[in-house]
């Protein structure tokens, strides 16, 4: 049994990671690149609202996490439309019950961290930037903040240190595939202020969304009844990031735009302009594992966040890396190999339908004919829980694999376009008929 694991990155994944390992015997040493975000002066450089789902909860559970996490976020039942005139449209994420969690990034790392202060075999060391590592031999080296180097050997290495990887760049050797593709749009966060009675503006258990075809924002709850918005644009072009250069180009453009929104937004040209303007990107690489050292999370599979589930999925690489630890009694060799030949399939599923929901959200959502869509595919979902679930509910509210997900989706699309092309919406509730129709559908 390996004595010693090196975890390059104590965001979400790794100090999650870490209390999973430590629990079972292994001294785990964390080398996180920010300073001690537990001092309160951590600056994100990132969305600080996330949405937490049942695979990113699974892996809360594990720890006995999950309850006091889901005690400061806010559950979110459904995206609420706002359509050019400020008219609402709602969509039920699922089945009653069903929700979505919006919880802050900083502060569910925070509680992580903590955790793991409670075990006397987890080491975190802060403000170390990671500038080596050599895959085969275990060996990592940091600068810290005075510009001192640090050495580290460990039996296993796990690269946790987010998409812009510097574990990741040491795999960069042959037969190491490797791709990173940027969308032509960025994003702002901005902010949606709680009213004089600290009271939230609008409904605070929906993800909202202004869908304006080429562009949209969205608006995500906090606990304080303010809303986190993010705005997606294309970076160039007629109507874009660079097209909004001074306060009344980006005061004209919210007031016609997001009309409803921008009243609620005192702070919008100060946010605007001085907020970072982040990039989408989805990485994707193979193989995951190099000698001693293997990649978890993004640094392995980053993804665009327009299903929710970027820390949702890192989470559940963790849930399945520790499965494996216990199935294979320690042996890390078959536990890595194993673990990247299961997860490779999935991080790839997730990230085809992450740009996909981007369409949706973006194109799709405010249109009728995506309504009726949606209606219909929620009936089905109600009447027949035993044979047809939506991707949504599969990806969002289930244990089965993003890959299995992604298939059923087109399956389902298929069965969907049938009912409306033939216009057999009023056979809906009728069992006989529909169950035929749907097992026929999803069948082949």
């Amino acid at each position: 049994m390996p004595e010693k694991i090196t975890l390059v990155g104590g965001g979400l994944s790794g100090s999650l990671l870490a209390v999973y390992l430590a629990r079972k015997g292994y001294d785990v040493y964390i080398y996180e690149r920010r300073p001690d975000m537990r001092k309160g002066d951590y600056v994100g450089g990132r969305s600080i609202n996330l949405a937490l789902s049942d695979r990113g909860i699974r892996g809360l559970e594990r720890v006995g996490l999950e309850k006091e996490i889901l005690d400061i976020s806010i559950p979110m039942n459904g995206r609420m439309m706002h359509d050019i005139e400020g008219k609402l449209a709602y969509q039920p994420y699922g089945k009653d019950g069903q929700s979505i969690y919006s919880v802050s990034r900083g502060g569910l790392n925070v509680k992580l961290l903590q955790l793991a202060d409670a075990y006397s075999n987890i080491h975190i060391f802060f403000d170390m930037k990671c500038t080596f590592c050599d895959p085969e031999q275990g060996v990592t080296r940091y600068t810290d903040a005075n510009g001192s180097e640090v050495e580290d050997k460990a039996d296993v290495v796990i690269g946790t240190d987010g998409a812009f990887s510097a574990v990741r760049d040491a795999f960069m050797t042959s037969r190491f595939s490797y791709s990173q593709t940027y969308e032509n749009f960025g994003y702002k966060e901005l902010e949606i202020t709680p009213n004089g009675l600290g009271e939230f503006q609008m409904n605070k258990n929906c993800l909202h969304i202004w869908p304006r075809s080429s562009y949209m924002m969205i608006a995500l709850p906090n606990p304080g009844g303010n809303f986190t918005c993010t705005l997606f644009m294309p970076w160039e072009g007629e109507v874009s990031l660079e097209s909004l250069k001074t306060k009344d180009d980006v005061t004209a453009f919210f007031n016609s735009d997001f009309g409803d929104a921008a009243g609620l937004m005192p702070g919008l040209t100060q946010d605007f302009f001085e907020n970072p303007t982040g990039s989408l990107a989805t990485i994707r690489c193979y193989p995951w594992v190099k000698g001693r050292t293997a990649l978890l999370g993004d640094s392995a599979h980053a993804v665009v966040p327009f299903y929710g589930q970027g820390m949702n999925c890192c989470f559940e690489d963790c849930v399945v890396l520790d499965e494996l630890v216990e199935e294979f009694a320690g042996n890390w060799p078959q536990i890595l190999d194993a673990y990247q030949k299961s997860r490779k399939p999935n991080a790839d599923s997730i990230a085809t339908l992450a740009l996909q929901n981007f369409m949706e959200m973006r194109d799709l959502v405010g249109t009728d004919a995506f309504r009726h869509r949606k209606h219909i595919e929620h009936d089905l979902t109600e009447l027949y829980p035993g044979i047809f679930k939506s991707q949504y509910e599969l990806v969002t509210f289930s244990k089965t694999s993003y890959k299995y997900a992604l298939d059923m989706g087109a399956k389902n699309d298929k069965l969907l376009n049938y009912i409306i092309g033939e216009k057999l919406e009023d056979k809906l509730s009728n069992k006989e008929f529909m169950t035929s129709l749907i097992l026929e559908k999803l069948k082949s």
